[in-house]
């Protein structure tokens, strides 16, 4: 008997389905949908298709449930011409919810113009002024579903009904990882997932080493990050090893299981992990003065403070996509005390974002998304015989701004009409957007292709065109 195994390896006569049912933890199956892209033997990661291309990483600041541009960067003074003048819509919606008795709503907010770039922002953004030359509004944007599932899945993935890769899973299918040890493609949501669930970061038909890995809010980011008590890493490194042995083995005799390769860098990924991810997670280093900026200890500010620190602190250790997820943007009434009470709580932690990464030489090879699923309405509906100063879901009108990355920072691109219901100049479909983020990341749509159920299939569906005008 080869003495370099643990003895408790032959205390019962071993079995490869007790070595993978005992090793396939929380941990590894985390480390599965996580694996090197490399180990699927399918992923391109071959690099930039624009090496000239400025952005590396992406991190991505998802509103789910709509934000509604007209209170936040796109105001629309002729609402308050118009604010509580009643009409009746009717003929072909593209929902009950925008038919039927309406009402137009002002905006409760005050607007201000910040920075010498002179951009939009209503008053409720304390700190976002601070940054606002880093900043490329884009209001020219549309898609095409207003229920949230489906149209977080059209943004997410480019396809309404969900089951497609994500753009986190294309990009990192296309530009590889730069730290072996982590996941590429890391999602930080709340406590709840948002509507849609998981298919939001899902690979889709890519390799699953592209998946999106979620780390958990609260507690352990992942569940059995640590070993079990008395499990010494020499003692997983003996078991690895000669778990390694029964697999060469049966490599041997059924070459025709491709897959047991991927399933055993789950486990080496995984076994790295366990020292990796507790530092990269690891906010107890940081300054007090940086914790302090980006609101973390402060309410209302600490959870979403957390997880962007976090993206900065991911995006340093080469984790090439990151998103993290605000929710209840929905704000179908009382959108004065529903904004006005969830712009504080991201305000300063994206400002302490966007100047953490200036500071670091980070934010030109970073480029940052904020956006929802889709806009909000100018006027409201009359339900229950009463008024709500809110705004119902509008696919044709929002608000969407980049940073970093290559962007054309200071600008502002696009416009909509005189109440905000429709986007009026530079107006491109959300695969348009798509394609330029691609494009920002050095990566070209149309080349960036997988092949499944009989053709060549892209992110943007049906190819698109990238909005030039984003691109500095």
């Amino acid at each position: 008997m080869n003495n370099k195994f643990p003895p408790s390896a032959f205390n019962l006569p071993p079995s490869r389905r007790d070595f993978l049912y005992s090793l396939s933890a929380s941990l590894g199956s985390v480390a599965f949908t996580s694996m090197l892209a490399e180990a699927a033997g399918e992923a391109s990661a071959k690099g930039p298709h624009f090496p000239e291309a400025k952005a590396k990483h992406c991190i991505f600041l998802y509103m789910e449930g709509g934000p509604s541009h007209i209170d936040t960067f796109d105001p629309k003074p002729k609402l308050s011409e118009l604010h509580l003048q009643e009409f009746n819509r009717s003929g072909e919606q593209q929902s009950a919810m925008s038919s039927g008795k309406r009402y137009y709503v002002e905006s409760p907010f005050k607007f201000q113009k910040a920075g010498e770039s002179g951009a939009d922002m209503c008053d409720r953004w304390q700190h976002l002024p601070r940054v606002a030359d880093e900043l490329c509004f884009y209001r020219g944007c549309q898609v095409e579903s207003v229920n949230h599932p489906t149209a977080n899945y059209h943004v997410n993935t480019g396809n309404r009904f969900g089951g497609d890769p994500s753009l986190g899973a294309w990009v990192t299918y296309g530009l590889g990882s730069e730290n072996k040890d982590l996941p590429g493609f890391i999602v930080l949501p709340e406590l709840a997932f948002p509507q849609g669930g998981s298919a939001n970061w899902s690979n889709g038909y890519l390799p699953t080493a592209l998946q999106g890995t979620p780390l958990r809010p609260k507690g352990s980011p992942i569940l059995d990050i640590s070993p079990p008590a008395g499990v010494s890493r020499e003692h997983q490194r003996k078991n690895l090893d000669y778990l390694h042995q029964l697999n060469d083995l049966h490599a041997q005799k059924h070459p025709e299981h491709a897959d047991l390769s991927a399933r055993m860098n789950n486990y080496e990924l995984a076994f790295r992990m366990q020292m990796q991810v507790p530092e990269a997670l690891n906010i107890d280093g940081e300054t007090k003065q940086t914790l302090e900026n980006y609101g973390i200890g402060q309410q209302p500010t600490d959870n979403f403070g957390r997880r962007c620190l976090l993206a900065r602190k991911l995006v340093e250790k080469g984790v090439r996509f990151v998103q993290v997820y605000a929710s209840t943007w929905d704000s179908h009434d009382y959108i004065a005390k529903a904004h006005g009470a969830l712009i504080p709580t991201v305000d300063q932690p994206i400002a302490a974002l966007i100047e953490d990464l200036r500071e670091r030489g980070l934010l030109e090879e970073t480029l940052i998304v904020w956006m929802g699923e889709f806009g909000r309405t100018p006027d409201n509906g009359v339900r229950g015989g009463g008024l709500a100063y809110g705004r119902d879901h509008n696919p044709d009108a929002m608000s969407i701004w980049l940073a970093g990355g290559g962007c054309k920072a200071g600008h502002t691109i696009g416009a909509t009409d005189e109440i905000g219901a429709t986007a009026v100049e530079n107006v491109h479909h959300v695969r348009d957007l798509h394609v330029t983020l691609l494009k920002l990341l050095g990566l070209d749509d149309n080349k960036l292709t997988y092949y499944h159920a009989g053709r060549f299939k892209q992110l943007s569906q049906f190819g698109g065109k990238s909005i030039e005008e984003l691109i500095g």
